[in-house]
């Protein structure tokens, strides 16, 4: 027996940023959370941003002359643009111990995925799809939020590392527009038979491939400069070796990464989130592989610095443990229209909120007269819920409340959303209950597939010119 929870993945994108369930049983059909064919979001698909920061960019004094590079359909990608790019990319490449191509290549790799991000982008302008400030407001909290800053810090930090603000929330907007328009043309295609889940389960169960785990890890990372000196790379290594021997004494490992790590996801623990092994580093699988749960490696050395590992936990990729840690909750929903914005809808919640919390009013009574849920009528009340059945920006909502908390307002694709965690508790899961989570897994693989393939085509259709730079 083992809990298995949603967790949070930290990908390595072609961005700043980039990173974040889905419903399942019948009483909640009718509501307005419920993700297209009841699945979650794939990792490797455009999603509401992730928690990281700018790490750097280009100083003023290196840049180039701008000219352009590259024309989208008419719109100009320049070369400060994708240079900007490449290093904030480096930056989080180095620190998870990725190698980082050749220059020609990697300028090349950049340029195609910003080609690609600028179709993609131009595709759900033209068809309609928008995304207002509020949005990018919440989008840009939840960065500093998941950061452990303020907003206030955050663009402080962003605009230390030479990214304008300005450029930072357009980076944030254009990847919300490419959720809504994944969600929009891709999500309501994928479906998932009972033969699919029987035979998936059973390769699952069959496998005995590392590739087939599910691992979390934890991890401290002590930078090396580039060109550091063997004296200054002896002292990092013994930094690093001090971490992992009080680690092996049995010292707190995310107290030691919070102390130590140079790493993005220091102030999280050190915890990298349970995903398949292929979606690590070779060198933390080579590293871990002969590990037990529990064991430390390291340090290893990579071209970012020195790594000390832990094995937190493994189980099997895609087949459900017996238990999980439920959630109870209630929300009222406000849905935008002509007459009400999401601003406003934002803005009303945030009232409703500051009048529960003052005692002012109650909140299932706020439900009863106002949610445009089918929750409304039961208080705002959505029941014991399974990890994974609300989608991704709601589930992140409350993964972060403490039991009796209500969060602030919260935009989903389905409305605003006011939520109070009520409890938690761990549960086991019947049988059709661990077929439903496996069937929602096939599906988030399988709608990556079809994001993947629908990608392609938006970019084959896309005009793209090449402009040599100027002699």
């Amino acid at each position: 027996m083992h809990t298995m929870n949603k967790r949070r993945v930290s990908a390595l994108a072609l961005a700043c940023l980039a990173s974040l369930g889905s419903l399942g049983s019948t009483a909640l059909q009718a509501q307005g959370l419920r993700s297209p064919g009841g699945a979650s979001q794939g990792l490797g698909a455009a999603r509401p941003p992730a928690a990281t920061l700018p790490l750097a960019s280009t100083p003023a004094g290196a840049r180039q002359a701008d000219y352009i590079v590259a024309v989208v359909n008419s719109e100009p990608i320049t070369n400060n643009e994708v240079r900007d790019r490449m290093v904030r990319v480096e930056s989080q490449m180095r620190q998870q111990g990725a190698p980082i191509p050749e220059p020609a290549e990697f300028f090349r790799q950049v340029l195609d995925n910003l080609i690609t991000e600028r179709a993609l982008v131009q595709q759900a302008r033209d068809t309609g799809i928008k995304v207002d400030d509020a949005l990018v407001d919440q989008a840009e909290a939840n960065v500093a939020r998941q950061n452990g800053v303020t907003v206030t810090d955050l663009r402080r930090r962003v605009e230390a590392s030479g990214m304008s603000l300005a450029r930072f929330r357009s980076d944030l907007r254009n990847q919300l527009l490419l959720t809504r328009l994944r969600e929009r043309d891709v999500e309501n295609r994928v479906r998932v038979s009972d033969l699919d889940v029987d035979q998936f389960i059973r390769e699952q169960e069959g496998s005995t491939e590392q590739a087939g785990m599910g691992i979390n890890l934890g991890h401290v990372l002590v930078l090396v400069p580039e060109g550091a000196s063997a004296e200054v790379v002896a002292q990092r290594q013994a930094r690093a070796q001090e971490v992992a021997d009080r680690a092996r004494k049995g010292e707190d490992f995310g107290a030691l990464a919070r102390a130590f790590s140079d790493a993005q996801e220091a102030s999280s623990g050190g915890l990298l989130g349970l995903r398949a092994a292929d979606r690590y580093p070779s060198l933390f699988i080579e590293s871990t592989q002969a590990l037990p749960v529990g064991g430390i490696a390291g340090p290893v050395r990579s071209p970012a610095g020195f790594h000390v590992l832990k094995v937190v936990e493994r189980e099997r990729a895609g087949v459900p443990g017996a238990q999980v840690v439920q959630t109870h909750a209630r929300h009222i929903l406000l849905r935008p229209s002509p007459q009400l914005s999401e601003a406003a809808a934002v803005a009303r919640l945030a009232e409703y909120k500051k009048r529960i919390e003052s005692g002012g009013g109650d909140f299932a009574t706020l439900a009863r007269e106002h949610s445009q849920d089918g929750s409304a009528k039961d208080g705002g009340d959505l029941g014991w819920t399974n990890p994974g059945q609300f989608v991704p920006e709601f589930e992140e909502a409350l993964d972060a409340l403490k039991p009796g908390q209500i969060g602030e307002p919260l935009i989903s694709r389905f409305g605003v959303h006011l939520v109070q965690l009520l409890e938690r508790r761990e549960a086991t899961l019947s049988q059709r209950e661990q077929r439903e989570m496996a069937r929602n897994v096939l599906r988030e693989k399988k709608m990556d597939e079809a994001y993947a393939n629908w990608v392609r085509d938006v970019r084959g259709r896309a005009y793209v010119e090449f402009r040599e730079p100027p002699q």
